[in-house]
């Protein structure tokens, strides 16, 4: 069983992984990126009926492309109209949900749903390895191994390269960094193209990788928790990818409980609840810190 809950884990905590190092990258030029979820929910649409035509690569660099596109009209109406980040964000998740439920109307007579035929799923990779780490590692599909991929090569741009450097410049005082010949409103909307990919290729791996339809309620409020994943990382991907990989466990851990005999409205919360609790026992903890350094100094 504990193997079976690891391998679930895992295939939860792949698009959290996605979306979390995309709202790292954006927050760390100095955008909170709220608009996570919807641009999953471009990603997963555009993903399965791309992937109709029978080719899983197409829908990903689709997906991708979507909601990047859709992550860079984000960051102009902030950096270019001074509009508020999380109404923006907020925004961006209402307007896409509504054109979403309309385009399924129009083009397939839908109400929020969509199966196509002929999907290509994602190719799922088998490892040749003994016992359990076989049953955990082995037959994830290759979004999966990508998104790890790139938590190493997140942080070693973010700190190694000039080209992370200036973007913490940017996302530190952008007033700074535009002294010294940086253009911190260029970064910030690469930054948000950036994350909105990610966060399409998470919703191509929802869509196409793990049920092969399409549903409005596909991505489940995890572009929030992406959300919680990297603010409790501290914009260091590796922390992140943990924090996303603890609610994984807890989302592959309630889908479990569901078929014991606990009521299954209660039990989908537990990834949520632990959300909140996390929150509070983060919260107080900076509160301690503040309290130690204002005795210190009194």
């Amino acid at each position: 069983m504990i193997t079976e809950i690891l391998f679930s884990a895992l295939v939860m905590t792949t698009p959290l992984v996605l979306a979390s190092l995309g709202g790292l990258i954006h927050r760390s030029s100095g955008i909170v990126n709220v608009g996570l979820d919807g641009m999953m929910l471009l990603g997963a649409l555009v993903a399965l009926i791309l992937a109709s035509g029978g080719n899983w690569a197409v829908a990903l660099v689709g997906a991708a492309l979507s909601a990047g596109v859709a992550g860079w009209l984000m960051s102009l109406g902030i950096t270019r109209l001074s509009a508020n980040e999380i109404i923006v964000g907020l925004g961006l998740n209402i307007a896409i949900a509504g054109a979403v439920r309309f385009y399924l109307k129009a083009a397939y007579g839908s109400s929020g749903n969509l199966r196509l035929p002929d999907v290509s799923r994602l190719p799922k990779i088998d490892l040749p390895l003994p016992g359990p780490f076989g049953a955990v590692l082995s037959g994830h599909s290759v979004l999966t191994w990508i998104a790890w991929a790139l938590v190493p090569l997140t942080a070693w741009v973010l700190t190694r390269t000039a080209l992370g450097l200036r973007l913490r410049a940017c996302g530190t005082s952008a007033v700074s960094s535009a002294a010294i010949g940086l253009h911190p409103k260029r970064m910030r909307e690469g930054a948000g193209f950036v994350a909105g990919a990610l966060s399409g290729l998470a919703g191509a791996y929802l869509s196409i990788g793990v049920v092969g339809l399409f549903n409005e309620g596909i991505t489940g409020g995890r572009g929030f928790i992406a959300l919680a994943a990297f603010y409790f990382g501290a914009n260091r991907p590796w922390a992140t990818a943990a924090c996303a990989l603890l609610f994984g466990i807890f989302d592959a851990v309630q889908i479990r409980l569901q078929g014991r005999g606990f009521p299954a409205e209660l039990i989908q919360t537990l990834p949520y609840i632990m959300v909140c609790v996390v929150l509070l026992l983060l919260g107080l903890a900076a509160r301690r810190r503040a309290e130690g350094k204002a005795a210190s100094h009194g």
